[in-house]
C-alpha cells in the first residue's frame, strides 16, 4: 500500500479523539434539583466531578477544580454537599472528601489522605457528623486485610468504629439507608462464588443476615428512598436468569415482583423522585431503562430510542434525567419526558456538545459482529471498518471479564479505525449485556479456557469473510484484556496473530493471586475455580508466562509503575524468560500510571506507540 493511499492519523488526532468527554457516574440529588455526575476526557482534563442544575438553567462546574483526580461517590441527604472519591498517582489508595455546592473549589478530606488500604463507597449520616464507608484495614493495628470491613467516621471528633467484617474480601459497598438507621453490606463467605445481603444498625449492636437465595448464588441490593425498603436483584436458583423484588424492613418479608428468563436484569434501583423501580436489562450488549411497578410488578418500557438512556431521577410533569450514550457521540446527561420522548426534544444538562467541537460524523459506527465459538455458543462483537482500504486488523479485548462493550463511543477503537484498521471489539463469554447464563460460561472452564477461543474464532470469522487477512492481525487490551493479548501470542496458531500490546495483563495467574489488591483475590478464587493451592495445574497452564517459548509476533508491553492490581511484576517476572527464548519486546513503563491510562499525553503516547508498532509488524509479516 503506497503512503497515498494509506490512512494517516497524527498526533492532535488522536489527543481529540480521546478529549471527547466520558461520563462514568451519574447521580441525582436527593431532592431532584442537581444532577452529579464523574467526567473524563474533558478537553484533556483528568476524572472530575461535576454538577448542574437539573432545569437546565445554568452550565455544569467541576468541584475542586484544578485539584486531584475525583470521582463521585455520593449525595448527602441534605443535597448540600457531595462526597467524592480522591487520587493522586494511581495506586487506588483513595480518600474521600466532601464537596459543598456552594463552595465547590474546597475539598474537605474526611478520611486519609495517605491511606494503606482501599476504600469503597461512602455515604454521609443525616446528622451531617457521621461518615459510613468501605476499608480493607484493621482499625486497632492499622493493616491492610483481606476483607473490606463497614467503618463508621464521627466527622467532629475523627473517632472510628469497626462496625462488622465479613470472612472474606469481594467488592462490597456499604450503603446507609437514607433515614441513617442501618447499613445495607454483602459478603460471600460461604462459597466464593456467592453473595448474601447483610444489615447492620448504625451503632453495630445488630449484624444479621437478610437475604440469601443460596450459597453460591448471588444477590444485590439497594435502598428505596423511604429508607424502610429495598429493591434486590438476585439469581435464579438454576441460574438462568435475575428476580426482581422488594425486602421489607419492618416484616423481613422478601416479594418477588419479576421472574421473567427472558428479561436480563443486571441492575435495579428507584432513583431520586421516582414510585417505579428502574432496572437495567441488557440485551445483545446494548443497556436499556424499564419501569417496574413496586407493588404490583407490572412493567413498562419508557422509551424505543436505539441510544443507551440510563434513567437517573424522576422530576415533575413526567419529566426525567437520564444519561444518553452512543458510539458517536459524547456520553451526555439529558432532561426528556415521557411517555413519549423524541431524540430532538431532550435537553443537555451536560453540554458535551458545546465544550468540545466534536460531531457524530468525527466518529465510525461500529456494526454487529457475529460468530460462532468452538463449543456452538453464538459470540457477539463490534467490527469497526475504516472509510479507506484497511491496513490490517486490531483486536481490542474488553476487561472484567465481567463487563461488556456496549454501542457506546470507544476512543480507542475510533482511534485505531481512524488509522486505517479494522477494529474487532469482542465480547466473549462472561462478558455482561447479553444473559446470566452467558456471564456465568466463563467459570466453566476458568479463565484461559474458551472465552479464549471465543477470540479466536473471532478473529477467524474476519478471515473467513475476507476482513482480515494472516500476518495483518493484532491483538490489544487493558487488564483481562491485556491477559489476553499475552494468552493470544502465547496460544494461538503462529499465523494468528502477528504482533500483541498487552496493558497492564497477567502473565503469571499464581502471582497475580498472591499480589493484588487483597480485596480483589476472592474474584480469581471464584472464577478459577479455586485458589492456586487447591488447583495448581489449572493455574500453571492458564499462565502465559510459562508458554513463552511460542512466541513468533511482535510484543509491545505497557505497564503502569504504580498498578495495584496487576502490579509491575508481571512485567519483571517474564523479562528474563523472553529473554532465554530470545523473544524480540519492547516495554512501555508508566512511571505515573495505574491500573490503566489516566492522563491525555500517556494516552496519546500509548495509542502514538501502538499504532506505528502494528503498522510495523505487519509491515515485516507481509514482506516474511
Amino acid at each position: 500500500m503506497s503512503q497515498k493511499q494509506r490512512a494517516f492519523i497524527d498526533r492532535s488526532t488522536i489527543e481529540h479523539l480521546f478529549s471527547v468527554p466520558r461520563i462514568s457516574e451519574a447521580a441525582v440529588s436527593p431532592d431532584t434539583r442537581w444532577v452529579a455526575w464523574s467526567w473524563d476526557g474533558l478537553g484533556g482534563e483528568g476524572m472530575g466531578v461535576y454538577v448542574a442544575p437539573t432545569d437546565g438553567t445554568r452550565p455544569p462546574r467541576r468541584l475542586g477544580e484544578g485539584a486531584v483526580t475525583c470521582e463521585l461517590a455520593s449525595w448527602s441527604p441534605d443535597s448540600r454537599s457531595i462526597l467524592v472519591v480522591c487520587e493522586t498517582d494511581g495506586d487506588e489508595r483513595s480518600w474521600l472528601c466532601r464537596v459543598h455546592i456552594t463552595e465547590p473549589e474546597k475539598l474537605e478530606a474526611l478520611t486519609e489522605t495517605t491511606p494503606n488500604y482501599f476504600l469503597r463507597g461512602g455515604s454521609l449520616h443525616p446528622d451531617g457528623r457521621t461518615l459510613v464507608y468501605g476499608a480493607n484495614v484493621d482499625l486497632e493495628t492499622g493493616r491492610e486485610i483481606e476483607p473490606t470491613c463497614v467503618i463508621r467516621k464521627d466527622l467532629v471528633t475523627g473517632a472510628r468504629q469497626e462496625l462488622t467484617r465479613p470472612e472474606r474480601g469481594g467488592a462490597s459497598v456499604p450503603r446507609l439507608s437514607p433515614t441513617g438507621s442501618h447499613i445495607l453490606y454483602f459478603r460471600n463467605d460461604l462459597d466464593p462464588a456467592g453473595v448474601q445481603a447483610w444489615l447492620v444498625d448504625v451503632d453495630g449492636r445488630e449484624d444479621i443476615e437478610i437475604i440469601n437465595v443460596g450459597d453460591a448464588l448471588s444477590v444485590q441490593a439497594d435502598w428505596f428512598p423511604d429508607g424502610q425498603r429495598l429493591v434486590v436483584v438476585a439469581e435464579s436458583a438454576a441460574r438462568s436468569h435475575r428476580r426482581l423484588g422488594v425486602w421489607e424492613l419492618n416484616s423481613s418479608r422478601l416479594t418477588w415482583l419479576v421472574d421473567d428468563r427472558s428479561l436480563n436484569i443486571e441492575h435495579a434501583s428507584v432513583p431520586p423522585g421516582s414510585t417505579s423501580i428502574v432496572a437495567l436489562v441488557g440485551e445483545d450488549a446494548r443497556t436499556r431503562s424499564i419501569l417496574v411497578d413496586p407493588k404490583s410488578g407490572e412493567i413498562r418500557e419508557p422509551t424505543s430510542d436505539p441510544r443507551e438512556l440510563i434513567l437517573l431521577g424522576a422530576l415533575d410533569a413526567g419529566h426525567w434525567i437520564a444519561r444518553c450514550n452512543d458510539s458517536t457521540s459524547p456520553s451526555d446527561l439529558v432532561r426528556l419526558s415521557f411517555p413519549t420522548p423524541c431524540a430532538t426534544s431532550y435537553r443537555s444538562l451536560a453540554g458535551a456538545w458545546m465544550k468540545k467541537h466534536h460531531t457524530p460524523s468525527d466518529g465510525v459506527r461500529p456494526v454487529d459482529h457475529r460468530w460462532t465459538s468452538i463449543d456452538g455458543l453464538e459470540i457477539q462483537g463490534w467490527l469497526y471498518e475504516p472509510r479507506s482500504k484497511a491496513q490490517g486488523t486490531i483486536v481490542c479485548v474488553h476487561g472484567g471479564p465481567t463487563w461488556h462493550c456496549g454501542n457506546t463511543y470507544d476512543p480507542e477503537a475510533q482511534c485505531y479505525c481512524r488509522a486505517g484498521f479494522n477494529v474487532l471489539v469482542p465480547n466473549y463469554r462472561g462478558s455482561t449485556g447479553f444473559s446470566l447464563a452467558y456471564e456465568e460460561a466463563i467459570r466453566a472452564g476458568g479463565w484461559g479456557s474458551l472465552e479464549q477461543e471465543d477470540i479466536r474464532t473471532g478473529i477467524a470469522s474476519l478471515i473467513e469473510r475476507g476482513i482480515a487477512e494472516h500476518g495483518r492481525i493484532g491483538i490489544t487490551g487493558l487488564s483481562f484484556g491485556g491477559y489476553s493479548a499475552w494468552f493470544a501470542i502465547t496460544h494461538f496458531p503462529p499465523d494468528t496473530v502477528a504482533a500483541a500490546v498487552p496493558i497492564c495483563g497477567m502473565t503469571d495467574l499464581v502471582l497475580d493471586y498472591e499480589r493484588t489488591r487483597p480485596d480483589l483475590r476472592p474474584l480469581t478464587d471464584r472464577m478459577m475455580g479455586g485458589r492456586p493451592d487447591q488447583v495448581p495445574d489449572r493455574y500453571r497452564e492458564r499462565s502465559p508466562c510459562c508458554f513463552i517459548d511460542r512466541i513468533r509476533g511482535r510484543l509491545l508491553v505497557v505497564q503502569g509503575m504504580r498498578d495495584p492490581n496487576v502490579p509491575p511484576e508481571h512485567v519483571h517476572v517474564v523479562r528474563p524468560l523472553l529473554d532465554e527464548a530470545s523473544v524480540e519486546y519492547d516495554i512501555l513503563w508508566l512511571e505515573e500510571e495505574g491500573h490503566g491510562i489516566t492522563k491525555l499525553a500517556n494516552q496519546v503516547l500509548v495509542m502514538t506507540r501502538a499504532i506505528d508498532f502494528f503498522r510495523k509488524a505487519f509491515g515485516e509479516a507481509s514482506n516474511a
